[in-house]
C-alpha cells in the first residue's frame, strides 16, 4: 500500500466511551474463555499490521512475559500523542480509553485495516488488570499506564527515543477471563498466518516462560503459505501458481498448488481476517477456476465433445489455495461475521484468477495435463459416488425401512433431544443397546475399523458399509449435499475403548467427520465419550476412576480400607455390563463427554494429513514431538 497523508491527532475519530465493555465483554471479543483471551493479543497485533499495510512498519515483536502479561512492540509511526482537537486530551489516551476511537474510522488514517471490528486496543485496555504503553515518536518516548481501562498516570515524556513505534504491555483481568494463561502454540498459528498474508513483514514471538523464540518472515507471502500447507503432501507441480493484481482500490492475491490427495484445502481472507464462511471472493475464485480448467481441457481435446463439463468439485480435488483480498470497506455477514459480502469483489477475483490460471495452463502444458487428468479421474469417481450415494439417501425422514438394520433408534422425534452413539464393537454395542435411555439415545454399533478416508476417493468411501450406515443414520448427507437441517441427532457421540485401537477408531471417525461433514464439528454436534479406566470394588461399593489421578484420590479417600479394595482396569467397553456402561458413560446426569471443536482449521488439516496420510516421516516426527503428552499408554 502506498504511503499517503499525515497520521496525527486529527486522524483519531471518537465515537463512544468504554463503560459497556467490562459489563458485556463477549460482545467485543466473542467470549471470555481461551479464545477471547488470545483475541486480545490479535487486536493489538492487528494495529501493528495496519501500520505495515500503510507502508510504515517492518517488524513486530510479541513477548509472553513470565508474570502472565504480553508485550507487543512495533516499528510503525507510533500512536499520535498531541492533544485531540475535539476531546482536549492526548490522542494516545483517547485511542486507549474510548471505544471506536482510532485511525480506522473516517478517512485519512488507514486506507485498509484488519482487526475484527476495529474495536482494537481500547477494549484490550478495558479488559486488562493493567496496561502500559510506550510510544516512540518525534524523538521522545511517551508513557502512560492504565488500570482496568482508567488512566493512572498522565502521558509522561520519559526520555529520548531512537526510531518510532508503539510498545504495549498488558495483563488480562482475572475478574473477566476464566483462564489467563497464554498458549504459545495458539499465538504461533495466528502470527504465522499474519506473516504469510503480509509479505515481507517480520514477526517475532518470544515465550519468556520457556525461552523459546520463533521468527515468521515470508518474502513469498501467500505462495509460501500454500507451500507450507502442502509440506506433508506430494505436490503435482513444484511452484504454486501465484496471481496478484490491484483494481478499483482493491488488492487481490491468490496462490494455488495441487497435490495428489483427494481433499481440497482453500483458505480465504479479507483484510487479513479469515473468512471461514467464504463469501464473494471465494465464489469468484471457484467460478474462474472451474471455467478456466474446462476451457483448457476442451481446447486441448482432453475433454471430448461427448464428455460433460468438469464440475467445481472435480477441479478442486487435491487443491490447496489461499485467496486474500484487501479492500477499503469490507462488509461482513454470516453467522459469525466471517463471510465477505461485497458484490464487486466477485467479478474482480473472477477476472484475476481466470487470467492467471489460463496463462499458467498455456505455459505449462505437462503440468496442465496432470491437473486436468486428475479432475477427469475425480469426475469418474463422482459419477460412481453418485450411484453409491443413492444407496445411502433416505427417501423420507420418518421412513424407518431406509435406516441401517443394526441401528437401534430412539423413540423421540425432536432431533434437539436425541443422541446417537457410534459404538466400537458388537459386544459393547449390545450392552449400550440394553443400558441406554431408549427415549433419547440411539445406538449404532460399528464392526471393526472404518475406512481411512484420507487415502480414498468418495466412490470408495461410499461403498464402505460402516460409513454408509453412519451417513444414513445421521441424515444430513455429505460434502456439497450436506444439509444440517436434516440432522436427526443433535449429539453424535463417539464411544470407543480407552486403548490404542480405540484411539485409532476415534481418529478414523474424526477424519471422516472433518473431511466430509465438517459443519457438524463447526456446529459442535460431535462428542467423544469418556469411559472409565478403573473400577474400585470394596465389598458392595463400586467407584469409577477416569484416570490415574482420580484412582489415587479414591484410594486415598478409602484410607485404611484401601488394602481390602480390588482395583480393576477396564481394557475395553465390552468388559462392562449394560448397567455399568449406563452409570459411567451414558447417563447424562453423571457422564463426562468431550465436545469436539474446530479452533484452527490449518492445524486440524495438518494433523489429519500427518496422522492419516501416506507419508511416514512427518508421522514419526509428530509422534516424537508429542510423546511426552501421552497420559494413558496401553502396552
Amino acid at each position: 500500500m502506498e504511503k499517503k497523508g499525515v497520521y496525527d491527532e486529527n486522524k483519531i475519530e471518537v465515537l463512544e466511551g468504554l463503560e459497556h465493555v467490562r459489563l458485556r465483554p463477549g460482545m467485543y471479543i466473542g467470549s471470555t474463555d481461551s479464545r477471547g483471551l488470545h483475541h486480545l493479543v490479535y487486536e493489538v497485533v492487528d494495529n501493528s499490521i495496519d501500520e505495515a499495510l500503510a507502508g510504515y512498519c517492518k517488524n513486530i515483536w510479541v513477548t509472553i512475559n513470565r508474570d502472565g502479561s504480553i508485550t507487543v512492540d512495533d516499528d510503525g509511526r507510533g500512536i499520535p500523542v498531541g492533544i485531540h482537537p475535539k476531546v482536549g486530551k492526548p490522542a494516545l489516551e483517547v485511542a486507549l480509553t474510548m471505544l471506536h476511537a482510532g485511525g480506522k474510522f473516517g478517512h485519512g488514517g488507514y486506507k485498509v485495516s484488519g482487526g475484527l471490528h476495529g474495536v482494537g486496543v481500547s477494549v484490550v485496555n478495558a479488559l486488562s488488570e493493567w496496561l502500559e504503553v510506550e510510544v516512540r515518536r518525534e524523538g521522545s518516548i511517551f508513557y502512560q499506564k492504565y488500570e482496568r481501562g482508567v488512566p493512572v498516570t498522565q502521558v509522561i515524556k520519559k526520555g529520548d527515543a531512537e526510531g518510532t513505534g508503539t510498545k504495549i504491555t498488558f495483563k488480562p483481568d482475572k475478574k473477566i477471563f476464566e483462564d489467563t494463561v497464554f498458549s504459545a502454540d495458539i499465538l504461533t498459528q495466528r502470527l504465522r498466518e499474519q506473516a504469510f498474508l503480509n509479505k515481507g513483514i517480520k514477526i517475532e514471538l518470544v515465550d519468556s516462560r520457556t525461552d523459546k523464540k520463533s521468527v515468521f518472515h515470508y518474502e513469498g507471502g501467500i505462495a509460501s503459505f500454500v507451500k507450507y500447507l502442502n509440506r506433508n503432501k506430494d505436490v503435482l507441480h513444484e511452484e504454486p501458481i501465484y496471481m496478484k493484481s490491484s483494481r478499483e482500490d482493491m488488492e487481490v492475491e491468490v496462490a494455488v498448488q495441487y497435490n495428489d490427495t483427494y481433499v481440497e484445502t482453500v483458505l480465504s481472507f479479507a483484510n487479513n481476517i479469515n473468512t471461514h464462511e467464504g463469501g464473494t471472493h471465494l465464489s469468484g475464485f471457484r467460478t474462474a477456476l472451474t471455467r478456466s480448467i474446462n476451457d483448457y481441457a476442451r481446447k486441448t481435446n482432453l475433454l471430448k465433445e461427448q464428455d460433460a463439463n468438469l464440475s467445481g468439485e472435480d477441479v478442486r480435488e487435491g487443491l490447496t489455495a489461499v485467496i486474500s483480498v484487501k479492500l477499503q470497506n469490507p462488509q461482513f455477514e454470516g453467522q459469525t461475521k466471517t463471510k465477505l459480502g461485497n458484490s464487486e469483489v466477485r467479478g474482480i477475483v473472477d477476472s484475476v484468477v481466470g487470467e492467471g490460471i489460463s496463462r499458467f495452463l498455456e505455459e505449462n502444458p505437462s503440468t496442465a495435463r496432470i491437473i486436468v487428468e486428475k479432475a477427469i479421474g475425480a469426475a469418474r469417481a463422482r459419477e460412481a459416488a453418485r450411484k453409491a450415494r443413492e444407496l445411502t439417501r433416505r427417501k423420507n425422514a420418518l421412513e424407518r425401512t431406509t435406516l441401517p438394520g443394526k441401528l437401534a433408534d430412539c423413540s423421540e422425534r425432536d432431533p434437539r433431544l436425541c443422541e446417537l452413539y457410534l459404538v466400537e464393537g458388537d459386544s459393547a454395542g449390545g450392552s449400550a443397546k440394553q443400558g441406554r435411555d431408549r427415549r433419547i439415545q440411539a445406538i449404532l454399533p460399528l464392526r471393526g475399523k472404518i475406512l481411512n478416508v484420507e487415502k480414498a476417493r468418495l466412490d470408495k468411501i461410499l461403498n464402505n458399509e460402516e460409513i454408509r450406515s453412519i451417513i444414513t443414520a445421521i441424515g444430513t448427507g455429505i460434502g456439497d449435499e450436506f444439509d444440517i437441517e436434516k440432522l436427526r441427532y443433535h449429539k453424535i457421540i463417539l464411544m470407543a475403548d480407552a486403548d490404542v485401537d480405540g484411539a485409532h477408531i476415534r481418529t478414523l471417525l474424526l477424519t471422516f467427520f472433518y473431511r466430509y461433514m465438517q459443519p457438524l464439528i463447526e456446529a459442535e454436534k460431535v462428542y467423544i465419550a469418556q469411559p472409565p479406566l478403573f473400577q474400585v470394588v470394596l465389598g458392595k461399593q463400586e467407584y469409577y476412576a477416569y484416570n490415574e489421578y482420580e484412582l489415587k484420590q479414591i484410594l486415598d479417600k478409602l484410607g485404611k480400607d484401601r488394602e481390602k479394595a480390588v482395583v480393576n482396569r477396564f481394557k475395553g467397553l465390552g468388559e462392562m455390563d449394560s448397567e455399568q456402561l449406563w452409570e459411567t458413560t451414558m447417563n447424562p446426569e453423571k457422564r463426562t463427554i468431550l465436545k469436539v471443536s474446530l479452533e484452527d482449521a490449518v492445524a486440524a488439516d495438518e494433523i489429519f494429513t500427518i496422522l492419516m496420510g501416506d507419508r511416514v516421516e512427518p508421522r514419526k516426527q509428530f509422534i516424537f514431538e508429542h510423546a511426552h503428552e501421552v497420559v494413558n499408554l496401553d502396552i
